[in-house]
């Protein structure tokens, strides 16, 4: 005797399949189609700035964390912008000015980072 909430996600399980079939025959023909040899431009430091098979536990410079943090800052403005925005209507004038103090916040932020020079690449 089948179980009805099992049928139910059957569905998904279908998908789950169809999207692991398409994502490994992609790898798969990736494999057998295109040319494997890299050359030393693919093989080069691509945005850390360093030699990639050097020692490990050489220090970062401080841009590279610079340029991170502020990546996860504005990321997380973009997750927090759409559940507000979905609920605007019931949250009312609280809701609108919280989040202008918070956009705020950051803008005077990344203003300060802006003027000290942390967002210029030598």
């Amino acid at each position: 005797m089948t179980n009805p909430l099992i049928i139910q996600y059957l569905p998904i399980l279908v998908f789950l399949v169809i999207a692991a079939a398409v994502a490994g025959g992609a790898v798969v023909m990736s494999l057998l189609v295109a040319r494997q040899n890299p050359d030393s431009e693919k093989v080069s430091p691509y945005e850390c700035g360093f030699e990639p098979f050097e020692d490990a536990r050489r220090k970062f410079d401080v841009r590279f964390y610079l340029v991170s943090i502020l990546f996860i800052i504005f990321d997380l403005e973009v997750a927090f912008l759409f559940p507000w925005a979905v609920t605007l209507g019931e949250i009312g004038m609280f809701g609108f000015w919280s989040m202008i103090v918070f956009l705020g916040v950051l803008t005077v932020g990344f203003a300060y980072e802006w003027k000290k020079g942390a967002l210029e690449w030598e």
